[in-house]
């Protein structure tokens, strides 16, 4: 299929750089996606996995990176994201958002937003329509 946009990058794990790493990231999509909801729902998406994979996987380690692969065709966007950490336990089945806990409902929010979420040890795939 016809890759439409494409971004492959890294930054460190430095919560202040994550920031304009991820605007830098998003470049024009808008060209190419023009339903504000699902580039806000791609923004979120970004956003998450990114800081989840420099504060939970590279435990904000400066020297360690969070990489980023983007992929859009005409019909979804493929977000890879890969830290250096050990991996992704998750279990939302033990997750309660009464807790009020930090770990477990950055993925929650990524798996209501997206079609498909894959989680393979330290990367996470996170497939949108579009």
């Amino acid at each position: 299929m016809d890759i439409l946009y494409e971004y492959n990058g890294f930054v460190n794990s430095d919560l202040s750089c994550i920031k304009s790493f991820l605007d830098k990231a998003m470049g024009n999509l808008d060209t190419f996606i023009e339903d504000d909801d699902k580039l806000f729902d791609i923004k979120v998406i970004l956003n998450e996995l990114v800081v989840n994979g420099a504060m939970h996987g590279n435990q904000e380690e400066y020297n360690k990176k969070v990489f980023l692969d983007l992929s859009l065709n005409r019909t979804c966007i493929k977000i890879k994201v890969r830290d250096e950490g050990l991996g992704v336990k998750n279990n939302k089945t033990e997750y309660n958002c009464k807790d009020f806990k930090c770990s477990g409902r950055g993925l929650l929010i990524v798996e209501a937003l997206t079609d498909e979420l894959i989680l393979n040890h330290n990367e996470v795939i996170a497939i949108k329509n579009i």
